[in-house]
């Protein structure tokens, strides 16, 4: 995070070299006298604003050029003694709430929090989904009407169709999309009405022939997933057999897609019961299987296996698997 810090004052410059101290390297401390111009020169091109200053030079500074919670930086003002440290602008998706909180630290001022899930102690939904990698799927403004509702009433209705642990204790688990303002799923199809992540717990296993082309292998696992029904977006990870660790569709796949790719020995593959054995896998590199097995071990946490949701399915030189791991959620 690149956190511009500004002051308009003599003793708010020093308090602003003591808050960039503290920071470290994420703090670029601008050590003239901050002007309208260079206020918003700072909101363009950073992460978080720290502004030692009158809240209202702020307001008025940077009020016309702001845009929206998803793209404006954060935004904090601080009096000049730190008595108060006021998280003004994009407190939650912006991270402004938890800045305002580490510098009241250093300052040993008081956090000042004005946003109502905040106050009244209940989840902030954007924060959760943020928190746990879980992708926004529906329209935004919809995320807005979903926290007031959970403001207003205290309690909102929560569906997931992935193996989910760790809920929090204000959403409601319900048995069916239909009754949901929440929705976890790893479908490409989502339900009307509901607000609708995605996590990244879909891992796919592979089996290829040599030589394989990354086109070949990325055809194959979007065919596999358009015929299930699943998101690609939820793939969080691929796994094969040790044998194909330097293939270079395989490599490449997993490169291009910013997934980590996992391998295991032929051992470890045939130590999972219950799989679709295949001859033609057995004499190529000694393993009753890959595709399946390799994409439960991937998927498994612990003690808890990966849950088999996509059985092998052939194609011309790949064969693909999907398993689901268990999700365990971060408050």
């Amino acid at each position: 995070m690149k956190i511009s810090i500004l002051s308009v004052s003599s003793g708010g410059r020093m308090l602003a070299a003591h808050i960039a101290a503290a920071l470290g390297d994420e703090a670029c401390r601008h050590p003239e006298k901050a002007t309208l111009e260079i206020l918003r020169q700072a909101f363009v091109s950073s992460d978080a604003l720290v502004c030692i200053m009158a809240a209202g030079i702020v307001v008025r500074a940077l009020g016309p050029i702001c845009r929206d919670k998803w793209t404006d930086p954060c935004v904090i003002v601080i009096d000049e003694r730190g008595e108060y440290v006021v998280s003004l602008l994009s407190g939650h998706h912006g991270g402004g709430n938890e800045l305002a909180r580490r510098i009241a630290a250093i300052t040993g001022g008081k956090a000042v929090i004005t946003t109502a899930s905040d106050v009244l102690g209940r989840t902030a939904v954007d924060l959760w989904a943020e928190r746990n990698g879980f992708q926004i799927r529906s329209e935004r403004k919809l995320l807005t009407t979903i926290a007031a509702r959970l403001v207003n009433h205290g309690v909102i209705n929560f569906f997931s169709n992935c193996r989910c642990t760790g809920v929090p204790k204000d959403f409601h688990i319900v048995d069916s999309p239909a009754k949901a303002d929440i929705v976890l799923t790893c479908n490409e199809k989502l339900p009307d009405g509901a607000l609708c992540f995605s996590p990244r717990n879909l891992v796919v296993g592979i089996g290829c022939n040599r030589g394989t082309s990354v086109e070949e292998i990325g055809a194959a696992v979007a065919q596999t997933c358009r015929q299930h029904d699943l998101h690609e977006g939820s793939i969080g990870g691929i796994a094969t057999i040790d044998a194909k660790i330097g293939e270079e569709g395989l490599v490449r796949y997993a490169a291009t897609n910013g997934l980590p790719l996992r391998c295991f020995t032929k051992e470890r593959l045939n130590r999972i019961p219950g799989i679709t054995e295949s001859v033609h896998a057995l004499a190529a590199v000694g393993a009753k299987g890959v595709a399946e097995p390799a994409a439960m071990l991937a998927a498994a946490s612990g003690d808890d296996p990966g849950q088999l949701i996509v059985g092998k399915m052939k194609w011309n030189n790949v064969t693909t698997a999907v398993a689901a791991r268990n999700i365990v959620c971060v408050e």
